[in-house]
């Protein structure tokens, strides 16, 4: 194989149609060939030269333009480009004007939850945010159903194993008044529904749970289902 050869995943996430992880789902399912070939995890291809297909369409190894959009969610929006059982999406509303190329969620949000929500056709800016090595930090602010535990404090740190899940936080704040059901916790990674299935496993109902900042960039200054374009100084304080 040329030295110029690349993982498959990382060429799809370079053409903006996926993310990396995306990718390898698309791969397992049996979904892209190269030269005619089904493709597995681990698969190389040389840019322009081999011929890759998703769902027998050709993908090009063409540039795309970037977009990062910070969207503030409302409640009762899925995370998804397309749902059957839904009428609206996340990406219902972005505008046209800013929908380049196909956007994903960069860290989704479940249907319940609010906040600060990353959409993006660049995957490899993605995997960056989502991944748990770059140890990109998300602030939440959670309403439980009940004060909080002062000893539970310490089983959220140090994590607790969940229908076969190891999960946990980086931190957790309790609002500076006498009401404990009102707490901010900080998470790294962000398994699928985490902080709410944490509070679960210890007695708790999540009321209401809203993401404003990840990195250093905050949700302030976008309204309630607004969408904003962020600048290449915006995108580096999400790293910060």
């Amino acid at each position: 194989m040329p030295d110029d050869s690349i993982r498959l995943q990382k060429f799809i996430a370079d053409t903006g149609i996926a993310s990396r992880r995306q990718a390898e789902a698309m791969i397992e399912e049996g979904r892209l060939t190269i030269n005619g070939i089904p493709a597995k995890l681990g698969s190389k291809v040389v840019p322009g030269k081999d011929r890759v297909h998703l769902d027998g369409g050709v993908i090009h190894a063409s540039k795309h333009v970037p977009v990062v959009l910070a969207l503030n969610k409302p409640k009762g929006l899925l995370c998804s480009n397309r749902d059957p059982h839904h009428s609206k999406t996340v990406f219902d509303l972005v505008p046209p004007s800013l929908n380049a190329g196909r956007l994903f969620c960069s860290g989704r949000l479940d249907k319940e939850s609010e906040g600060l929500l990353i959409l993006t056709n660049d995957g490899a800016l993605s995997q960056k945010l989502t991944h748990p090595s770059h140890r990109v930090i998300k602030r939440y602010r959670v309403t439980i159903d009940r004060p909080l535990n002062p000893r539970h404090i310490k089983n959220l740190l140090e994590g607790i194993t969940w229908e076969g899940e190891r999960l946990k936080v980086e931190k957790v704040i309790p609002e500076k008044s006498h009401d404990s059901t009102k707490l901010e916790v900080h998470l790294q990674h962000g398994k699928k529904r985490e902080i709410r299935r944490l509070f679960i496993a210890l007695g708790y109902g999540v009321t209401r749970l809203i993401r404003f900042q990840i990195g250093k960039l905050t949700i302030r200054g976008i309204g309630p289902g607004k969408v904003k374009q962020l600048t290449n100084a915006e995108i580096e304080l999400l790293f910060s």
